[in-house]
C-alpha cells in the first residue's frame, strides 16, 4: 500500500489552525506562502456567468487528475522538498470511494468541509502507483485530493470541489518555474485579484 491513513492529524495542523476565511483556504492553500498560481484544469471563462458544460470534456484536454500529478511531479523535480508528504481527501465522494483503513481514521475538519488525512510517496502519487492501489482495494477511481504537500510544506496544492483550477503556494522561485512548465497551464494570482469561476 502506498497510502497510510492517519489517526493522528497534527500533519494538517497548519491548516486546520488557521485564521483564513475557509473558502479562501480551500481554494488557494493555506497562506503564508510568498507567492501563488493557479493551475487551470481548464480555460477560464470567457464572459460571467459562463456554463462550465460549454467547454467541459474536450477531448484533447488531459483528465485533471492527470493536470494534478504533472503538477506535483514538476514541484518535485524543481524543489528540494522530501517526496514524502500527505493528502487530505474530501468525504463527501461517499463511504464507497474510500479504502476500510482510511474509513476508520477520524476527519480533519475544516468550515464547510471534512476530510480524511493519508501520508503517500508523492512520487508514487505523481506516477500513478496509489491511484492503482486506491482503486485495487475499493474498485473505484481516486477522489482527487483536495490538499497535497510535502513533509516540509515548502509548497502545498490545494483543489476544492467546485473551481476548474487547483491553487498552488510555495517560494516565489519555485512559482516562476512552474509558470514556465510546457505541459501545465499555471497563471500567477495577484493580491487581491477577483479568481474567475463558472457559473
Amino acid at each position: 500500500m502506498t497510502f497510510f491513513p492517519c489517526s493522528d492529524q497534527a500533519p494538517a495542523e497548519w491548516i486546520t489552525t488557521s485564521d483564513e476565511h475557509w473558502w479562501s483556504l480551500v481554494t488557494l492553500g493555506p497562506p503564508g506562502f510568498p507567492a501563488y498560481a493557479r493551475l487551470r484544469f481548464i480555460p477560464d471563462p470567457a464572459h460571467e456567468g459562463q456554463s462550465e458544460n460549454e467547454i467541459a470534456g474536450q477531448s484533447d484536454v488531459p483528465s485533471d487528475t492527470d493536470q494534478l500529478r504533472l503538477a506535483v511531479e514538476a514541484l518535485l523535480q524543481r524543489s528540494d522538498s522530501p517526496a514524502e508528504g500527505y493528502v487530505l481527501v474530501w468525504d463527501g465522494w461517499g463511504e464507497d470511494a474510500f479504502p476500510e483503513p482510511v474509513l476508520r481514521t477520524p476527519r480533519v475538519v475544516l468550515p464547510n468541509r471534512e476530510y480524511y488525512l493519508c501520508r503517500v510517496s508523492l512520487a508514487d502519487f505523481a506516477s500513478g502507483m496509489i491511484e492503482d492501489s486506491w482503486q485495487a482495494k475499493t474498485n473505484r477511481p481516486m477522489p482527487l485530493p483536495s490538499f497535497i504537500w510535502p513533509s516540509d510544506r515548502a509548497w502545498c496544492i490545494t483543489k476544492d470541489v467546485d473551481p476548474h483550477w487547483a491553487g498552488i503556494g510555495g517560494e516565489q522561485a519555485l512559482i516562476d518555474q512552474l509558470l514556465t512548465e510546457p505541459s501545465l497551464d499555471v497563471v500567477p494570482v495577484k493580491t487581491n485579484q477577483k479568481l474567475p469561476f463558472y457559473h
